[in-house]
């Protein structure tokens, strides 16, 4: 589990197209510091399986599926990328829970800055606007944030410097693609909710 607080920009340093998926090296000391062989690291908000470990770099396989899913088939060498790793037992959540299971792909669809913050608006796939609320949590390429404003097919994101400065979000420009992880408590909920609606027909 993690929780969408990146822990450090990373850069993709190789792609390797292995067929039917693709082997990604990606650079990043602090969090591969004391990771190891089937260790999980969280690459642009998607959970990543450690192969190995070298001189702060490390390579994670990326099947098909995935590539298909989330944005990490548009990754080339020195695209930067949000890196975490899994919370520890007992650590703080300072964000929300994130799974690292990418639910869709969105784009950025425009920003607005300010003097402090900057907002930003991202389209919202079909058939996750019932997850999206206002003041509810979403991860955006791995990143937590707040839902400002949610309509049916967008929704809007205020940013921080902080943000701005030590993330992907930064960077990202209108037509990017990001992905997206709702909130999996409302998923669970609605599951649950329909399951006694199911048995009250029944």
């Amino acid at each position: 589990m993690f929780t969408g607080i990146v822990e450090e920009l990373g850069e993709v340093t190789a792609v390797e197209n292995l067929g039917d998926a693709s082997r990604f090296r990606l650079r990043g000391p602090l969090v591969t510091e004391g990771a190891g062989h089937g260790d999980s690291i969280a690459v642009n908000g998607v959970c990543l399986t450690v192969v190995e470990t070298a001189d702060g770099e490390f390579t994670a396989d990326v099947m098909a599926e995935t590539l298909k899913r989330s944005s990490l088939g548009a990754l080339t060498e020195g695209s930067r990328v949000n890196l975490e790793r899994p919370m520890a037992v007992g650590g703080r959540l300072g964000g929300h829970i994130v799974q690292g299971h990418v639910d869709s792909v969105g784009t950025v669809l425009g920003r607005t800055p300010s003097e402090n913050w900057e907002i930003v608006k991202i389209s919202l796939p079909a058939g996750l606007a019932r997850y999206v609320v206002e003041k509810g949590s979403i991860t955006v390429d791995g990143v937590s944030l707040t839902v400002v404003d949610a309509a049916a097919d967008h929704f809007t994101v205020s940013l921080i410097p902080t943000t701005l400065a030590l993330t992907t979000l930064g960077i990202k420009q209108p037509g990017d693609p990001v992905n997206l992880e709702v909130d999996v408590i409302a998923k669970y909920v609605e599951r649950l909710l329909g399951d006694r609606a199911g048995a009250a027909d029944r």
